[in-house]
């Protein structure tokens, strides 16, 4: 049986690769620094060091650029997924995600979401790679939401979708950065408060 190595990519090919790389994470910070209609195409270029018009010889609009990003954070998601145990129960699973959505954030690296009349969304809305990823983490996260709520360990009189949109706004809750600023905690222990305030309520036990 004959084996076909695989094809050698080009130091140009791999140079390109680097440099959207870098544009893709220099977007990323900047989504999470101030949001995408505050940030600029000028100021993507500047954290990396290249022309605007090299910046859109990759990315042809400030809309591309903003969905690349996304994408990627998608992507990241999945890959943490997968690291995931099957033998975790499906409550462990949901917190451990909610745990690293939670750390993304208060390292600055978690994109703030567009609003709802924000170009942005439209575009994301008719990109493929996004969109796929999207549908995968909430089928997933959603599997295991029915599994606890069937455990009694999630409130099974909730809709499946509530706690799921719950879950995912763990991911831009100002509560993290308000405790940060406070100074009184460090980030594990305000990511233990609000996993303590999203999974088990306010009520006294």
């Amino acid at each position: 049986m004959t084996t076909v190595a695989p094809a050698k990519i080009s130091f140009k090919q791999q140079m390109l690769q680097a440099r959207e790389d870098a544009i893709i994470r220099a977007v990323n910070l900047l989504l999470a620094e101030k949001g995408f209609e505050a940030m600029t195409v000028d100021e993507v270029a500047a954290q990396v060091g290249i022309a605007k018009a090299s910046l859109y010889k990759h990315f042809p609009s400030k809309e591309d650029l903003g969905a690349a990003a996304m994408a990627h954070l998608m992507a990241q998601a999945q890959a943490f997924l997968d690291t995931l145990s099957e033998d975790q129960a499906p409550l462990d699973k949901l917190r451990a995600v909610v745990r690293w959505t939670m750390g993304l954030k208060l390292g600055g690296e978690m994109p703030s979401l567009p609003s709802q009349n924000s170009t942005l969304r439209a575009t994301l809305m008719g990109h493929k790679a996004y969109m796929d990823g999207l549908m995968d983490v909430s089928d997933r996260l959603g599997e295991w939401i029915v599994e606890a709520q069937a455990q009694g360990l999630i409130n099974p009189k909730l809709p499946a979708i509530a706690v799921l949109y719950t879950l995912y706004a763990r991911a831009c809750d100002p509560v993290l950065e308000f405790l940060k600023m406070g100074g009184l905690q460090t980030d594990e222990e305000i990511i233990e408060l609000v996993l303590t305030t999203c999974f088990e309520g306010l009520n006294a036990r």
